[in-house]
């Protein structure tokens, strides 16, 4: 039934749950498994201007990043062949547009991730996700 399976994956309880799902998934249907985490370093609105955050943070960022795949890869048999990919991004446009350009047949993600402030604001990535994917999207609870 599905051949290719992404995870998204943020760290959050939620991702974990979806990760597990998508282990047992991929072992039922001998399915390959790609796990992304993605990160997005923040821009800041002084007034009228945008300004990069400095470069400090986008390392901070990144190697946080790198902790967070890496928790990833630790609950991945290694039997089970998963590529884990780190990518920067807008998370939502960024999953998506991994899944495309993989030719995933289902994404898989927590319902709520680590957003905050954020994803109230703007809407959740798995909303996102599942508004535009154009493959079946399973969101954990």
């Amino acid at each position: 039934m599905y051949s290719k399976l992404l995870v998204a994956f943020d760290g959050s309880n939620l991702a974990n749950k979806a990760l597990r799902h998508a282990v047992e998934l991929a072992g039922r249907y001998d399915a390959k498994l790609v796990v992304i985490h993605v990160y997005e370093v923040p821009i800041l609105n002084s007034g009228d201007m945008l300004i990069a955050a400095p470069e400090e943070w986008s390392r901070q960022y990144a190697d946080h990043s790198v902790k967070v795949l890496d928790s990833a890869k630790s609950q991945v048999p290694s039997e089970r062949g998963a590529e884990f990919k780190l990518l920067q991004g807008n998370p939502a446009q960024t999953i998506l547009e991994t899944a495309a350009d993989w030719g995933a047949d289902l994404i898989v993600m927590g319902s709520r991730g680590l957003g905050g402030i954020r994803e109230f604001v703007l809407g959740s990535v798995s909303h996102n996700v599942v508004q535009h994917s154009k493959v079946p999207v399973l969101v954990v609870k």
